[in-house]
């Protein structure tokens, strides 16, 4: 095992920035950028045990200052979307930034959690090699209410998953939901688009969406529509249906709903990659999970290595509390208050069949 660093670059306003590897036992390698937590590089064993990088990125941190479409990165205060950009707490109404098309509040603003530069410490446990990122989010930051103390921490364990801790603590009562937003590709570059990949969710409901993306409040049943994917089924086979909730995605971009309100940790998905027979277990104990076929990628970004990213070049499963959450009553809650704890963890577990 084995955790290093170098510099990564500097900020607009001269923030040093490194970028820290952690090698496990196996020889898989985690590259993580303390500007945004950002898992740069993630690399998995194929079926002949050859080890690739399996999450889009960027080659240099001018570019993820430029343009990134919040690849691999910590996104808060709030992941996923606020509707108009408001929710009221306690009586009082908050009003965030509209940076979603100046009509909706997405992954924390315009200055999230993933365009901040985080403090680093090495982690060491018997699980395997870990990096503690940690920031003090001000009051009034993007104009969410409460000092927010927020650790990450990424730990790259022996039996070849990269495991992800959140907690945070407030001095006033806010909401808050984290995730990471890699973008997978298990082909690791081979097959180009995610479409061929087999993925199960274990979800029997999600929450259907209106034009803008943003939940209807309602919980709908899986059955008979093409987001069943209780069973494994292959990404490409069903995301051209004619079906509003695919129309008004572009693709997948719906939240799921998982059977894991006491906050267990439970398999949410998995996902086989039949090229190389990669496989990717997702484990958390968030009540649900963001399935993203990155309809938004449009070729316009060029990644780590020359490659040019497109649509549906890759996936995203993003554990989370339901989008929109402060405004829907009846979503599980993602109050935080003086005293309370904010803790989840999320797995992502790779093998090879």
């Amino acid at each position: 095992m084995n955790i290093s660093k170098q510099a990564f670059g500097k900020t607009a306003d001269g923030m040093a920035v490194d970028l820290c590897t952690l090698t496990n036992a196996n020889g898989l390698e985690a590259k993580i950028a303390t500007y945004g937590g950002i898992i740069v590089s993630l690399t998995a064993p194929d079926r002949d045990g050859k080890l690739e990088d399996v999450v889009l990125g960027l080659d240099t941190l001018e570019q993820y200052l430029a343009q990134s479409p919040y690849f691999g990165c910590i996104t808060g205060r709030y992941a996923n979307r606020i509707d108009h950009g408001k929710f009221t707490l306690n009586g009082i109404e908050y009003t965030l930034t509209k940076n979603e098309g100046r009509r909706h509040h997405l992954h924390g603003g315009n200055i999230g959690f993933d365009k901040k530069v985080w403090a680093a410490a090495e982690v060491r446990s018997n699980e395997g090699v870990g990096l503690k990122l940690s920031y003090l989010s001000p009051d009034g930051e993007e104009n969410y209410p409460g000092n927010l103390s927020v650790t990450v921490t990424y730990t790259l364990t022996n039996d070849n998953a990269l495991k992800i801790d959140y907690t945070a603590t407030t001095d006033q009562d806010t909401v808050l939901n984290l995730t990471n937003h890699s973008y997978f590709n298990l082909a690791a570059g081979r097959a180009g688009d995610c479409l061929g990949h087999e993925l199960m969710l274990n979800a029997a409901q999600f929450t259907p969406i209106d034009e803008t993306l943003i939940p209807t409040g309602q919980l709908r049943s899986v059955k008979g529509t093409p987001l069943d994917f209780t069973t494994p089924t292959v990404i490409g086979d069903r995301i051209e249906e004619d079906y509003d909730q695919l129309r008004f995605g572009g693709g997948y971009d719906h939240n799921f709903v998982l059977d894991n309100l006491d906050g267990s940790l439970i398999l949410a998905a998995k996902v086989r990659e039949p090229i190389t027979g990669r496989v990717m277990e997702v484990y958390t104990t968030e009540p649900a999970v963001q399935f993203y076929s990155s309809n938004f990628l449009d070729g316009s970004i060029t990644g780590k290595g020359g490659v040019v990213y497109k649509k549906r070049y890759a996936f995203c499963l993003e554990t989370q509390h339901y989008p929109d959450s402060p405004n829907k009553p009846n979503f599980p809650s993602t109050v935080l208050k003086p005293g309370q704890t904010y803790q989840t963890t999320t797995i992502y577990k790779f093998a090879a069949e």
